[in-house]
């Protein structure tokens, strides 16, 4: 698990020094060749897995913000399920709307290509957490001089593969609300995997109530070695 972070458009500057200083501390970050900013989460994306696919060897790939809360054992045992299959691709698929007005947030610039307003976007993971396997990693890394990046991070990913032969998993486990929701799942049998606040497209207020939320939504301290991998 690292923090994926890149630099600051002032190189060496007061944000980079702090971000060294507590990977110093820490050892949690990959850091990435990349300028951070809003705008340029698409390409911050093809160049995590392009890095994390030649770094590590591993079946599958994950992105996550570091607002949402995660379940790791059941993370884990998720994605074990699908370990012999090629080509996956997993989250909580969505189709929002395709947002043409300007000033909006998640506005698509390139809208005309969706077709006729108020159509919406081909199937593709909400971007607070998704899983690829490794040769859709790899196939980023290879490709990602020709792959085109929209405005969103999560729209990007989707259409790099809804051309290819891959398989789309709807797994509702890792978009689950934070409590009560994940407390009622859990209590149902079906415990999550990924908690966060749809309004916030996050954990509102993560600083400050992560630690509830784990108290409320996690699975325990000993599931992650009790996990099947």
């Amino acid at each position: 698990m690292r923090f994926v972070i890149g630099h600051s458009a002032t190189a060496g500057g007061v944000l980079d020094r702090a971000i060294d200083a507590e990977d110093e501390q820490h050892k949690d970050f990959l850091r990435l060749n990349h300028i951070e900013g809003y705008h340029e989460l698409s390409s911050k994306t093809q160049i995590y897995f392009s890095t994390a696919v030649a770094k590590w060897d591993a079946d599958f790939y994950i992105k996550v913000d570091d607002d949402v809360h995660v379940n790791l054992g059941m993370v884990g045992s998720t994605l074990a399920r699908h370990r012999s299959k090629p080509r996956v691709y997993i989250g909580c698929m969505k189709s929002g709307p395709v947002l043409g007005q300007k000033g909006v947030k998640y506005h698509e610039p390139e809208y005309w290509k969706f077709g006729e307003e108020g159509n919406k976007y081909f199937r593709h993971a909400t971007g607070q957490i998704y899983a690829i396997s490794k040769d859709l990693a790899t196939y980023i890394s290879v490709n990602r001089h020709i792959l085109h990046r929209y405005a969103n991070e999560d729209v990007s990913l989707g259409s790099w593969f809804i051309g290819l032969d891959v398989e789309h998993i709807d797994d509702r486990s890792l978009c689950c609300g934070t409590a009560p929701d994940c407390e009622w799942k859990a209590q149902a049998g079906n415990p999550c995997a990924a908690s966060f606040d749809w309004s916030c497209s996050g954990v509102c207020k993560s600083v400050e109530r992560m630690g509830e939320v784990h108290q409320r939504c996690g699975e325990g301290d000993e599931a992650i070695w009790h996990t099947s991998f």
